[in-house]
């Protein structure tokens, strides 16, 4: 058989079929068979896909598989703990704590204890009967006049655009149910995250969206109405987040609706993309003052800084700032490489931002060597979904964490990652009001809250076992991390952990020497060039 014969063989088949079933006056039969020929004749003549060319019809199985890939991978391929970004074992851990059912696992772990990637808390003969199942922290320093009392686990910044009505109706009420607070996402205050009264913190991007004027500049008059409220707890100042840090929010033009256009005050069906830089401020010491400015105009509420850190001088460059100034934020939630989002470049979430672990410790390193730690709370994000990963976190110098995929699933999300693309199969990131239909706000918004509580109550295990009452007792040294299959050592032995001040008294005499002496409170280029150690020339910085 020629080989052109082979490649079309299925339109053939279907002519020949299509020929029969007329013979017959089987016109139920004739019809598909007719259409699978024309499909063929397109793919034939076609010029613009190859496969389908030298294939036609037949090519388009090809692509069939490739649509149902990632479900078949997940459901029958991957094992219970290789799944990516969140295995199986995670996302059933969130689901049955979500649905209030047994945490509990027979016959013992079926992680490998031998594995580099494994870690450990280390418990106490000494165990504790009566841990704190709901811990809270004050955050607010002596320059807030009206603290917050926040949960150790909260909602992570996700927006209204990026998430349905529905998804943020639901977190909302979970946050008011639990007692946690919920993260607005830099698109501003929708009316969704007032429905049910649960704690908001206000994330203001470099967008400004829900406080710009029509050229998208800060609008300080919106930003004091919209603080104003009640339920607005806090509000976070975002620098860059993990999965797409320096790129600026994105929302794609399938996303941007009429409804979401007249919250945010921008144009409808055109991609939303904020700027990669804010515009209310250019240095380290115009963000201190712009910060203080914000607590002013909110009432004095807390206002604190959200980053994922990138040069490594750059959070040295925020404490002098605070020192020089003498404005201190009341918090810094810092969020990892590893984070989430609903659309990013695929380069930027694999391969820029540090992760969160050594993100987190050199942040409290910074704040702790500069002695501001009391004054400034920190947060941690990124990846955060049970208690181990919570205890982990606080161990490492975090006060809290915040959480967003984690309480994605929480309210039904079942990893489709098709969030960019507005056609989530459960309603939770899509404007189709169809697709809402499925999420419930006061069902899902329920398992929102008994994710949280049952999370809180398994990091109480934790700590209980470690012979505490309250996580914020969880030191570096209570983390075992294996380093080779013969060895295993604590977590200050794997990070530095710097002692209170010493960047003050002794600089030199910590691994950030360099950085320490490039940071500067009035830029955020260095000081000094990294490699030769040379002071850098205003003429060099410019040039940078």
């Amino acid at each position: 058989m020629p080989d052109l014969l082979k490649r079309a063989i299925i339109p053939l088949l279907a002519a020949l079929l299509a020929a029969v079933a007329l013979a017959q006056g089987w016109i139920w039969l004739a019809l598909p068979a007719l259409a699978i020929v024309a499909l063929g004749i397109y793919d034939f003549s076609q010029t613009r896909w190859t496969i389908t060319r030298n294939y036609p019809v037949a090519g388009r199985i090809r692509w069939l598989f490739y649509k149902l890939r990632p479900y078949l991978h997940a459901y029958i391929v991957e094992d219970d703990l290789s799944g990516t970004p969140y295995s199986f074992e995670a996302r059933n851990l969130i689901h049955s704590r979500a649905r209030g059912e047994t945490g509990t696992q027979p016959f013992g772990t079926e992680r490998d204890v031998e594995s580099a990637e494994y870690h450990w808390v280390g418990h106490s003969i000494a165990a504790k009967s009566d841990p704190d199942t709901s811990p809270r922290v004050t955050v607010g320093n002596d320059q807030c006049s009206r603290p917050y009392s926040a949960s150790i686990l909260n909602i992570s910044a996700m927006s209204f655009g990026a998430l349905s009505a529905n998804a943020v109706r639901a977190l909302n009420r979970g946050a008011a149910l639990g007692g946690f607070y919920h993260d607005t996402g830099e698109g501003g205050i929708s009316p969704y995250h007032l429905e049910h009264g649960g704690d908001l913190v206000w994330e203001l991007g470099s967008g400004y969206f829900g406080a710009r004027d029509k050229d998208g500049r800060f609008d300080p008059e919106s930003f004091r109405d919209g603080a104003a409220r009640e339920t607005v707890r806090m509000t976070e100042i975002k620098l860059s987040q993990g999965a797409k840090p320096g790129h600026g929010g994105l929302l794609p033009a399938a996303k941007v609706t009429e409804e979401i256009a007249g919250i945010r005050k921008i144009p409808a069906h055109r991609d939303c993309l904020s700027p990669r830089a804010h515009s209310a401020f250019s240095t380290p010491i115009e963000l201190m003052e712009f910060a203080a400015k914000l607590r002013d105009l909110s009432g004095g509420k807390p206002v604190g800084l959200k980053l994922c850190i990138g040069h490594p001088h750059e959070p040295f460059a925020l404490v002098k700032a605070m020192l020089e100034t003498g404005i201190r934020p009341d918090f810094i939630v810092v969020d990892g490489g590893e984070g989430g989002t609903g659309a990013a470049p695929l380069e930027l979430s694999d391969w820029v931002g540090m992760p969160l672990s050594e993100g987190l410790v050199l942040m409290r390193n910074a704040l702790v060597g500069a002695g501001l730690k009391e004054h400034v709370r920190l947060a941690a994000s990124g990846k955060v979904y049970s208690g181990m990963g919570l205890a982990r976190a606080i161990a490492q110098g975090a006060d809290w964490c915040n959480a967003a995929r984690a309480f994605m699933l929480s309210i039904g999300c079942i990893q489709a990652q098709r969030c960019h693309l507005g056609t989530c199969p459960t309603g939770v990131t899509t404007q189709s009001a169809g697709r809402q239909r499925g999420l419930v706000p006061e069902v899902q918004g329920e398992r929102a809250a008994q994710f949280h509580a049952r999370t809180l109550e398994a990091l109480a295990d934790i700590v209980a076992s470690a012979g505490f009452k309250h996580p914020a007792e969880l030191e570096p040294h209570h983390l075992m991390h294996r380093v080779g299959p013969e060895r295993a050592v604590p977590m200050d032995r794997v990070h530095t952990f710097l002692a209170r001040g010493v960047l003050i008294d002794a600089p030199e005499e910590t691994i950030y020497a360099d950085w320490w002496k490039a940071a500067q409170a009035d830029s955020f280029r260095p000081a000094i060039d990294l490699v030769s150690g040379r002071a850098r020339t205003r003429t060099d910085q410019t040039e940078m």
